[in-house]
């Protein structure tokens, strides 16, 4: 990435001629940042396999508001993109210390020795190759579209697609957290219990579905509306229906992310990894087409059409490794369509009045539908025990 840097911000990218300088600099810090967000996840990894998702939350959170804190820390003394970036820097930084330490606090052994296990390291090659694929194309198809609207539209139309994209893709925190859960889960209980297996994924699908629902529904609902308050007229123009199609790829892609670790739990990354490599140029052939067409509004629809196609495969898949899903997958699509149909119904309602009644009647009805028609007995046992533990504790 240092190597590349200069050719990427002189030649790639349409940046005006009296940023590039900064560019660099910032692209240098991001070049340095590699080692340090790699070994992070490895780091996290230790914690995930011990099941310490407590510890991994409190360092997430400390991460998350970092990220927003630090840079508005430093906005009063300057607005250097270099020195944003490398407070971010800093950050990760701290966060890599953080989990290093408490990895040595989990794992007393680590700070003696680390031992290499030599039978391991095929297997553990193989896997990983699968993984590293995925982990190289998946972040590949993420970021693509920024590089093609900066390299055929302008930097400024970046910044109209990329902000919207930013707010709501903090949103998949929810399924971010219910799958660092789930993946364990699932993959001890695959190879001695697959009903259980069954089980943990419907119930996977299911509450992270009713946990955005609701919120992806106001999101579009409202999106002019909350750009206006928070950035202004400029981006009402430009950005509101680049939020709302996000958004409900961000819904599609977050249920997809349970297939995902259910295929991860069953130890074939090879099947998503092939399943990248197609997606891959498919994606870029229709994001080109669509942004040299329709600008960010067709990169917005590029990326939750390639979401879309994702779930939809990832399910097939997971059908396949796993027969007794067969129910909860045909069930998610079902809810899928109709959760889709109603947050689309707030596009074709042009009165900010209208719009709130129509929310407002869904959110309502939302409440004993999900309770009664999505959750099963046992889901709605579980809830009441807690609930009611709860109120006696």
């Amino acid at each position: 990435v240092g190597l590349l840097s200069k050719w990427i911000v002189f030649s790639v990218l349409n940046i005006p001629e009296g940023l590039r300088s900064e560019a660099l600099e910032a692209f240098y810090l991001l070049a340095c940042s590699i080692p340090v967000v790699i070994t992070t996840a490895g780091l996290r990894g230790i914690l995930e396999a011990y099941q310490r998702f407590g510890l991994i939350n409190a360092a997430r959170t400390v991460m998350g508001v970092f990220t927003f804190g630090g840079p508005l820390l430093i906005l009063p003394f300057t607005q250097s993109l270099f020195a944003v970036v490398a407070i971010l820097v800093v950050g990760r930084v701290i966060v890599w210390i953080i989990y290093l330490l408490i990895c040595l606090s989990v794992v007393p052994n680590l700070r003696h020795e680390i031992i290499i296990d030599r039978e391991e390291i095929g297997p553990l090659l193989s896997f990983g190759s699968w993984m590293t694929v995925t982990n190289l194309i998946s972040p590949l198809m993420v970021q693509m579209d920024r590089f093609l609207i900066g390299a055929l539209i302008s930097v400024t139309a970046v910044t109209y697609y990329s902000t919207p994209f930013e707010v709501v893709n903090r949103i998949r925190v929810i399924p971010v957290a219910a799958i660092g859960v789930l993946f364990p889960a699932i993959a001890t209980s695959q190879a001695s219990d697959r009903n259980r297996t069954a089980m943990l994924f419907g119930r996977g699908v299911k509450f992270v579905q009713l946990a955005l629902f609701p919120i992806i529904l106001v999101v579009v609902g409202f999106a002019g509306e909350g750009l206006r308050l928070w950035l202004g007229d400029e981006f009402v123009v430009n950005s509101t229906l680049v939020l709302q199609v996000l958004a409900v790829g961000v819904m599609i892609n977050s249920v997809a992310q349970v297939s995902f670790a259910l295929v991860q739990g069953f130890g074939r990354p090879d099947l998503t990894a092939k399943l990248h490599l197609i997606e891959l140029p498919l994606y870029l052939t229709i994001l080109w087409l669509l942004v040299r067409n329709y600008g960010i509004t067709g990169a917005a629809f590029a990326w939750t059409a390639r979401v879309t196609l994702d779930m939809i495969m990832l399910c097939e898949i997971g059908k396949r490794i796993l027969p007794e899903s067969l129910k909860a997958v045909n069930r998610l699509r079902l809810e899928l369509f109709v959760s889709v149909t109603l947050i689309v119904g707030c596009l074709l309602i042009p009165s900010l009045a209208l719009r709130i009644i129509y929310v407002l009647i869904v959110l309502v009805l939302f409440v004993p539908a999900g309770w009664r028609l999505i959750l099963s007995e046992d889901d709605r046992k579980a809830i009441r025990a807690r609930y009611l533990v709860g109120r006696r504790r």
